[in-house]
């Protein structure tokens, strides 16, 4: 069974750096591109990153220059270094496979992030 584990998240103030980490246990992440999705309360869920299993990285554009998505394809993880936060990067960070435009397994329970004025 596919299980993904986000964690590193926290309460973090204004210009702060946070490095967010999701593993995978069941081997889903090998050959499949990999994407973080955050959820903000009230809000729908929406994608952050996505890298490929070659390492190329494209980030939505609220976060382009912020946050850094990258990979260990030996530890079956990814991670999200987020720099300069901001209150609106406030939202549970989640993890998944992608393949094309498809998701694939299911949501981990994800990390919450706070961002404080």
């Amino acid at each position: 069974q596919v299980q993904l584990v986000e964690s590193g998240g926290g309460l973090v103030q204004a210009g702060g750096s946070l490095r967010l980490s999701c593993v995978d246990s069941g081997s889903i992440f090998s050959g499949n591109d990999v994407g973080w999705y955050r959820q903000a309360p009230e809000e729908q869920r929406e994608w952050v990153a996505r890298i490929t299993v070659g390492g190329r990285a494209t980030y939505a554009d609220s976060v382009k220059g912020r946050f850094t998505i990258s990979r260990d394809s030996a530890k079956n993880a990814v991670y999200l270094q987020m720099s300069s936060l901001k209150p609106e990067d406030t939202a549970v960070y989640y993890c998944r496979a992608m393949y094309r435009t498809l998701l694939l397994g299911n949501w981990g329970r994800g990390t919450q992030v706070t961002v404080s004025s």
